[in-house]
């Protein structure tokens, strides 16, 4: 997908310099329509403060989350080997990326394989821009509206984050509201462990359905999430329960890019 100002560490590379993080984009965010328009919030942010960022564009391949969650650790393994290659060549330092599922594998996975890196998720970097300076609040686009946060499970249970997210959102000056199961107690959209790849078993209620219907007892007018996986289960969730009039769906990345500036 075509990114406004974003180098490619090749770029960066023949010009015998280093940008100060490589933006992972993922195979969401550089394939699936909903998840580009992520991709763009948070490029766009990105340029706002003014950081120096790169890009492996096509040299990008799938971290092997999929597989790995799947059963398939020869193939997480071939994928992983040719992206630390890759990462490695270029004496990649720090990562950030907007994927959960890719933040837990090149953060926790990748270093016994060879590839050790800072790997940050996309709101623990913003955080750490909004905390610098880089980058301020204007205006109220949500000022007083209801929005409540859905924790992605690489993100929270697995890595143990669940403020910065939040500390993003109170920057909105909204009417945070948290469902009954969050942070610790969280639940899953339904998509992890490969699930997203395949119908669900048969049962009572996707677990997708359940999670949108504990999200909507919050009556909320937003639902942020903070992963791609996420974005798609939740938003599901809310056409089959014909809410799509009255709730909307936005990675935190989206609601920041209507109201920061530089």
């Amino acid at each position: 997908m075509e990114l406004n100002n974003a180098k490619t560490m090749a770029e960066y590379a023949s010009a015998g310099e280093k940008p100060e993080v490589l933006f992972w984009v993922g195979c969401a965010g550089s394939f699936d329509d909903r998840a580009k328009k992520v991709t763009r919030s948070f490029v766009r942010l990105l340029n706002r403060a003014g950081v120096q960022f790169a890009v492996l564009g096509t040299e990008e391949s799938c971290t092997g989350d999929p597989a790995k969650r799947a059963g398939n650790e020869f193939l997480f393994q071939m994928q992983a080997m040719m992206n630390i290659e890759v990462l490695n060549g270029y004496d990649v330092q720090k990562v950030v990326t907007a994927c959960p599922h890719c933040f837990n594998t090149l953060k926790n996975e990748y270093p016994q394989l060879g590839g050790k890196y800072t790997v940050l998720h996309h709101t623990q970097f913003l955080r750490t821009l909004l905390n610098d300076g880089r980058l301020k609040v204007e205006g109220g686009e949500y000022k007083g509206k209801r929005i409540t946060f859905h924790d992605p499970c690489y993100l929270g249970r697995a890595n143990d984050e669940y403020e910065a997210p939040r500390a993003l959102l109170s920057e909105l000056e909204s009417n945070i509201s948290e469902m009954k199961s969050c942070k610790e107690k969280g639940l899953c959209c339904g998509a992890g462990g490969a699930q997203m790849f395949k119908e669900p078993e048969k049962g009572n209620k996707d677990v997708n359905v359940e999670r949108t219907e504990q999200a909507l007892e919050t009556n909320p007018e937003i639902i942020a999430v903070g992963c791609p996986f996420c974005n798609t289960m939740i938003t599901d969730g809310i056409k089959a329960k014909e809410k799509e009039a009255s709730v909307k769906v936005y990675d935190v990345s989206e609601l920041l890019d209507n109201t920061f500036k530089q």
